[in-house]
């Protein structure tokens, strides 16, 4: 079993039944990344160009059949930032440029498959709070997920003019130490192997079929 997995006990995470002070035992300080401010921005790109490199296997036959790509890491790439605080306003201008590696597949001239990657970049510009100057800094980063399901190679240029469906979440973080409070240590439950009974679904079989009896008129 595991902490999901019908385990119940007072050290171990789950919906809290009763009194949530009971059990209360210390003040922990606990080192995290706090996020001041987080915001989604979610668009279509067409007619994007993107060229690929590493390809696997190495030394395609071209022309290049373009058949699907995606992202490789839920992290993008953050650089170029720029943050313009605003008069009179906890919030600030926030620019930056966020890198989205992807992977695109492919078959070549002989029909064969293969991989390549590349990348898809955004210019972002947004609004966002910022939190006020402190010795410690906060940093501009981002999660990314991109899909591409339509495509074409332009043996010109050897690269791919793709669409692709970018979703990009920019946060404003910043590592912290935080008091929080604290019920102790977890109890770690042991963690239930997986098995696959092969007579089991055999075995609830009914006997005879189920089914109404014929009934002589």
């Amino acid at each position: 079993m595991s902490f999901f997995s019908n385990f119940s006990s007072d050290h171990c995470p789950g919906t809290i039944s009763g009194n949530p002070l009971n059990g209360l035992c210390e003040k922990v300080c606990i080192q995290a990344e706090k996020i001041f401010d987080a915001g989604i921005i979610q668009t279509r790109l067409e007619n994007y160009t993107a060229a690929p490199v590493n390809f696997v296997p190495a030394n395609p036959t071209y022309p290049l059949t373009f058949v699907s790509a995606r992202s490789t890491s839920s992290t993008g790439v953050v650089s170029n930032v720029n943050v313009e605080r605003q008069t009179d306003s906890c919030c600030a201008r926030v620019q930056a440029t966020v890198t989205v590696p992807i992977e695109i597949a492919y078959v070549d001239a002989n029909g064969v498959e293969g991989i390549a990657a590349s990348s898809i970049v955004l210019t972002e510009d947004v609004l966002m709070y910022v939190p006020p100057a402190s010795v410690m800094p906060f940093t501009v980063t981002s999660v990314a997920s991109c899909v591409s399901p339509e495509g074409t190679f332009d043996a010109a240029s050897g690269s791919f003019i793709i669409s692709a469906c970018v979703t990009c979440i920019l946060k404003i973080a910043m590592q912290v130490e935080l008091l929080v409070p604290s019920y102790g240590y977890c109890a770690i439950p042991p963690a239930q192997e997986y098995s696959q009974e092969v007579c089991t679904g055999f075995f609830e079989l009914p006997l005879y079929p189920q089914g109404r009896a014929c009934s002589k008129k």
